[in-house]
């Protein structure tokens, strides 16, 4: 039989547990003085960039009869790629293999006289296989002659580029400044319309980032084998945007 003492402490234990959500939930909502008014405001803040670095990856496929023939294709192509990287100033350091793949390739399936297809297991009649580098370009006015390069190496496949910032910090302070320029701003007409003032900021949360306006690169490998000088390439401008909360007190 359970003691009284026994049964009023595990009472007290289920009363503190049921009790904890309620004053985790009171602990957030911040403390304003009697009277006054809590405003709660959204706001974003951008800047725009001139970017100065980009990335895109590069790659061979590569087919044969057997496992070997595809791979040892694959490897010589894709040691010519990357020779014809470095030859183009790219350092060791920006260029990282991102995929490497040996996959079987299989007949096509029979089809019975009423169209429908067969049951029979394919039959494998070669091997394709895939070696792809991404590469980051430093000297954006290299680019389209960079990638004529690989082209031209055997490299057939090209996707991107994408282009970012080298040090977006600066570029990130200035979207949160105004930011919260903004979000003060709002605050205040709030208030005026009110007939309140703002009284402090209470509170500061932030979301965001990069807003880039992409420029897409990429071409099948007919019209790859086709080109014949550097292609252009357009890095356009970056948006840098960072997303707050602001939490306002508002009083008389």
């Amino acid at each position: 039989m359970n003691s009284p003492r026994l049964l009023a402490a595990a009472a007290f234990t289920a009363l503190a547990l049921a009790s904890a959500p309620a004053a985790m939930a009171q602990q957030t909502v911040p403390a304003i003085e009697a009277g006054h008014t809590l405003l709660t405001i959204n706001a974003e803040g951008s800047t725009t960039r001139t970017p100065d670095m980009a990335s895109y990856s590069a790659g061979v496929t590569s087919q044969g009869t057997t496992a070997s023939e595809a791979m040892g294709a694959n490897s010589q192509a894709m040691a010519r790629v990357i020779a014809a990287l470095k030859k183009a100033g790219i350092a060791d350091k920006d260029i990282q293999t991102t995929n490497l793949s040996l996959n079987p390739v299989y007949a096509e399936p029979k089809r019975q006289p009423d169209g429908s297809f067969s049951g029979e297991p394919r039959a494998i009649v070669g091997y394709q296989a895939t070696n792809t580098v991404n590469v980051r370009q430093r000297k954006l006015a290299d680019t389209g002659k960079v990638i004529d390069a690989l082209v031209t190496a055997g490299a057939n496949q090209v996707n991107g580029p994408d282009f970012t910032l080298s040090a977006p910090d600066a570029a990130q302070d200035e979207a949160r400044t105004d930011a919260i320029k903004t979000a003060r701003a709002r605050a205040d007409l709030y208030a005026r319309a009110a007939g309140l003032r703002v009284v402090r900021i209470v509170s500061i949360s932030e979301g965001g980032g990069y807003a880039p306006q992409p420029m897409i690169y990429a071409r099948s490998k007919a019209a790859m084998e086709s080109l014949a000088s550097a292609p252009p390439v357009a890095a356009g401008e970056l948006q840098m945007s960072v997303n707050v909360t602001v939490q306002f007190e508002l009083g008389q």
